[in-house]
């Protein structure tokens, strides 16, 4: 592949690499001159420490920006509007990768979401490569450092080959760089059989665990980059990618073979891998625990106790200068955060919730409101002592609800009576939002989320339009909106809160991760498999899974059986992580990607200007957009570059 060339010769090079133009602070220093060498390079701390940032920049953009990382908007949790489709960003669909791949539109000339290449994360492979086998030769730098720096550079590149894995299936391993004067037949290395990659990758974090000190061991300049149990999470992960579905006994893989011959996927399935996997998240919480992570909980200083659940979540999922607790893997935020996108769009005339710097144009599907449980801690399918309809109107009167739902007035029951993070993560007409007016005063609202036709949050326009962004479902997405900002000009204001970083992994993965490969390991669901998932729902304020199920569920043995648990375990996921990049792999893992990915989206009718019409005369959701494509077993994986194909000699992935 043309990347080893690339990776060895000169530092001028390597700096030349258009992937790393858009990591600001990794590479303020340039050589001086052009004799600057990468031996050169790695006697000076300074210039070695700049080294290992540049390899951490290959992952920090391509995973941290929603706009280029496909998993936030390549699955069925948002649908962008006309707006969206027809501006982009800067008119370019290549921006918006997630949404070319949801609607079918992926292809092998430029695939969207490529980051097999010679600029993205084979270079960053190759970078890491060099740091490795260099930093020995560092002159000004304590052992103990050193040390410490070979882990950042090994658990980085095990997170850049999983994340390849992720994409691509079986990858191309680099355990060195290869030599640039080498022949063309030894630089064209195939592809390596799944089982291996994963090893390679595991192998990797093992080294890199017993090199890293805990986070409370690193210095703030290194929260960004891997902790012991950082580096212990992420290797659960990979172990329960390894266990799941479409990499353990997936028949539909099991002929795809190198041009060799050399089979890519097992053809049995393997359920010890399971087990790897709970041990694995397991040990990961141990040293979570022990080093002071644990879940946010606590508030006090909203008016109810709901609110104080609500912010507790929203603390979840946040990190403004480090002050997450259950954070345990970060990268710094280079890109456009959530926000830009999902934060709701006013008219100017709304001087007080007005953001002119937003474009909001992407709204929360209705699949996944109903997705949250109700008040019980159940779906809403379960739930025998909630609303009879859904879709009928009724008056809120319990105080509990006080500043989260309008109360003596007419409110959709699907609105009604829902778990905490159903109204911590969702804005829906007739619900109410809880936050700061103006970030220079202590002023709160229970703001009224209007949706209708015509009012505050609602669209201005008579018809559906690419000229302005629309809510296309009626629901706006709150999560990652920090309730303690200003609604006025609330995007610029973020930027006085203070350092902000992107959650990569979280306290919940490991717990959730725990339960569910102790659930498919063992015949019959036992506290190991319980203990995880009660945790995260304790936050959540709704009951333990066995208390919900047994005293509101029509179907209380669901939560007794494996089968059961394992429904039960992937929507807590579904609901945990909902927006976070995570459904959108899980899916596919999980390999219900086809059953969920060709439905449309549904919504309601955003153009009516009263309940009625807004809610289609109460007959039900109408289909918003249309166009949603995923093609088995083809789209499991992403496509490799046509170009890059023909260079290597690599095997193309099935059906591209």
């Amino acid at each position: 592949m043309k990347i080893y060339k690339k990776i060895t010769k000169s530092l001028l090079a390597a700096l030349a690499l258009p992937a790393l133009a858009a990591c600001n602070g990794y590479l303020d220093e340039v050589p001086k001159s052009d004799i600057t060498t990468i031996e050169t390079t790695f006697e000076k701390r300074e210039d070695a420490e700049q080294w290992l940032m540049t390899c951490m920049s290959f992952r920090d953009y391509a995973l941290a920006d929603v706009s280029v990382n496909p998993a936030f908007w390549g699955s069925d949790e948002v649908v962008a509007d006309e707006y969206t489709h027809t501006e982009g960003l800067g008119k370019e669909k290549d921006n918006i990768p997630g949404v070319m791949i949801a609607e079918g539109n992926q292809k092998t000339q430029n695939p969207y979401g490529n980051i097999w290449s010679q600029t993205s994360f084979y270079a960053g492979i190759g970078y890491c490569n060099m740091f490795l086998n260099k930093i020995k030769g560092t002159y000004n730098i304590q052992d103990e450092e050193r040390q410490m720096w070979r882990g950042q550079a090994m658990a980085c590149k095990a997170q850049l080959y999983f994340e390849l894995i992720r994409r691509y299936g079986p990858i191309v391993l680099v355990p060195q760089n290869i030599d640039a004067n080498a022949a063309i037949s030894t630089m064209q290395v195939p592809r390596s059989p799944i089982d291996t990659c994963f090893k390679a990758t595991v192998d990797l974090l093992d080294s890199a665990i017993n090199l890293l000190p805990p986070q409370t061991g690193l210095g703030s300049d290194y929260y960004c980059f891997y902790s012991k149990e950082g580096a212990a999470t992420l290797k659960a992960m990979v172990l329960l990618y390894a266990a799941s579905p479409l990499f353990n006994g997936n028949a539909q893989f099991a002929n795809f073979t190198n041009k060799n011959g050399e089979k890519l996927f097992p053809e049995k399935y393997d359920k010890e891998k399971w087990h790897k996997a709970a041990v694995a998240a397991d040990e990961a919480i141990e040293l979570a625990e022990q080093a002071g992570h644990k879940l946010m909980t606590g508030r006090t200083d909203r008016p109810t106790a709901l609110l104080d659940i609500m912010h507790d979540i929203e603390d979840s999922y946040n990190d403004f200068n480090y002050y997450n607790k259950e954070a345990l893997v970060l990268i710094h935020n280079h890109g456009i955060s959530p926000e830009f996108f999902y934060h709701p769009k006013t008219e100017s005339s709304y001087k007080k919730y007005y953001d002119g710097s937003i474009q909001a144009g992407f709204s929360a599907s209705l699949k996944m409101v109903e997705m949250f449980y109700t008040e019980h801690g159940v779906p809403i399918s379960e739930d025998k002592q909630w609303m009879p309809s859904k879709y009928q109107m009724s008056k809120e009167t319990d105080d509990n609800y006080k500043d989260v739902v309008k109360m003596g007035t007419d409110v959709l029951n699907l609105h009604r009576r829902r778990e905490p993070r159903f109204y911590a993560d969702i804005m829906a007409h007739g619900t109410l939002w809880y936050h700061k007016l103006n970030s220079s005063s202590t002023t709160y609202e229970a703001i009224d989320c209007n949706m209708l036709q015509g009012q505050m949050y609602g669209t201005s326009e008579k018809r559906y339009t690419s000229s302005v962004p629309q809510c296309l479902t009626g629901y706006y997405v709150k999560k990652f909106d920090n309730t303690s900002v200003g609604t006025y000009n609330y995007y610029q204001n973020l930027r006085y809160v203070g350092d902000r970083a992107d959650i990569l992994w979280r306290l919940p993965d490991l717990l959730l991760a725990s339960s569910e490969a102790w659930n498919e390991y063992l015949d019959q669901p036992d506290e190991r498999v319980y203990k995880g998932i009660d945790q995260v729902r304790a936050r959540a304020g709704i009951p333990s899974v066995r208390d919900a199920w047994t005293t509101y569920a029509r179907n209380p043995k669901n939560a007794t059986t494996k089968a059961g648990m394992r429904e039960i375990i992937h929507q807590e996921e579904n609901i945990e992580f909902c927006f976070e990049g995570k459904r959108f792999w899980n899916l596919r893992r999980w390999m219900t990607a086809p059953e969920e990915l060709n439905q449309p989206i549904m919504g309601w009718n955003i153009l009516g200007n009263t309940n009625q019409k807004f809610y289609n005369n109460y007959k039900g959701p109408i289909v918003v957009w249309k166009k949603r494509v995923f093609t088995a077993p083809r789209d499991y994986f992403f496509p490799i570059n046509a170009e890059e194909i023909l260079i290597s000699g690599v095997k193309q992935n099935m059906g591209w």
